[in-house]
């Protein structure tokens, strides 16, 4: 009696799957005949009450029936999924070309940052950084600028508010000059370093000024340093970084942290030195500014008065992006325009 159920089970589950259509009812199937509370899994659950005998004659019927529709589920579930696929809307030409996937890249001051580093490791530099979130005493004081000198208004500086009383007053820095400062306290001469990073001034913007740019700082320190060693520094640097022959004039002007300190040009590197609307037919562009390191600045570093000499000198990145790139307009760079970033 219970071989002939079992029998029939196994012949009823086999025409029940012909009749499956979807997934849904291939599961439904499923718990029907395989399932844990199904006919068939009552059966195999009972063996325990019957003999020796028959748990053998009774057991290989029903795992046997078992495996065969289990075997049926699997064939069936396959044929569905295969069915329910799209395969036309599935398929790959893999000899097609592949669609290039867009990325961004390196802004160029950071390319050009880059670059200028490159050059002046090539030369025995190091590079050095310190917080764009400086204290008074970094970016001023221990740089030999007075309490009254012009730079410290609002009209150059953003100071810092904070809510709860401070000792010292914080701002935005204004130059790269103050990671000279703090390299000096925690390193021995002789030394010669680059310190490249963004700065902020407090000024209003149009096509040559902005709020935010940014600046390349060189310190040279030993016992005898001279002009002589930062021109020729210089004179490298710049012909490396044009690739062409350029020439250095030095001009008197006056910095705190410098003495004596002057101004530096570079013959124009897109006329040649002959003339041009962009270096107003003098054949020179102004750079930026160097000199001497003030020996205040090396006392206030926890160096002996007249032990060093050195010198420092810095120029805007941003200035030489321009030059460069025959770029006109200075806000282009920090404006966040894809358009013109796309194309460095």
């Amino acid at each position: 009696m219970l071989k002939a159920r079992i029998s029939t089970l196994e012949a009823e589950g086999k025409n029940a799957l012909k009749t499956v259509k979807t997934i849904a009812d291939l599961e439904a199937w499923e718990i029907k005949y395989l399932g844990r509370k199904s006919e068939l899994g009552n059966i195999l659950k009972s063996l325990k009450n019957f003999s020796s005998e028959e748990k053998k004659v009774i057991g290989s019927l029903a795992n046997g029936a078992r495996q065969t529709l289990a075997q049926a589920f699997a064939e069936t579930k396959a044929r569905l999924l295969e069915q329910s696929v799209d395969w036309e809307k599935e398929r790959i030409d893999v000899s097609a070309p592949g669609v290039a996937v867009a990325c961004g890249h390196l802004h160029l001051i950071t390319q050009l940052e880059h670059q200028i580093e490159d050059i002046f490791v090539s030369m025995g530099f190091t590079v050095a950084d310190g917080p764009e979130v400086e204290s008074e005493w970094y970016n001023f004081d221990a740089l030999n600028v007075s309490p009254d000198h012009p730079a410290r208004d609002m009209q150059d500086t953003f100071w810092l508010q904070r809510d709860e009383p401070q000792k010292e007053n914080f701002l935005l820095r204004t130059h790269t000059s103050s990671v000279q400062a703090r390299y000096m306290e925690t390193h021995t001469p002789p030394f010669r370093i680059i310190i490249p990073g963004k700065i902020f001034r407090n000024e209003a913007t149009d096509a040559s000024h902005e709020h935010t740019f940014h600046q390349f700082e060189c310190l040279m320190v030993g016992d005898d340093v001279s002009v002589a060693n930062f021109k020729y520094i210089a004179q490298a640097f710049f012909e490396n970084f044009f690739e062409k022959k350029v020439l250095i004039r030095l001009r008197p002007s006056f910095f705190p942290f410098t003495e004596p300190s002057f101004e530096f040009d570079i013959s124009c590197v897109l006329c040649d030195g002959n003339g041009c609307p962009v270096c107003k037919q003098s054949g020179w562009l102004e750079i930026g500014g160097a000199g001497m390191v003030n020996q205040k600045v090396f006392e206030a570093a926890g160096y002996p008065r007249g032990k060093y000499q050195g010198f420092a000198w810095g120029f805007g990145v941003t200035r030489l992006a321009m030059m460069k790139y025959k770029i006109s307009d200075i806000r282009l760079f920090m404006g966040g325009d894809l358009r013109f970033i796309r194309q460095f």
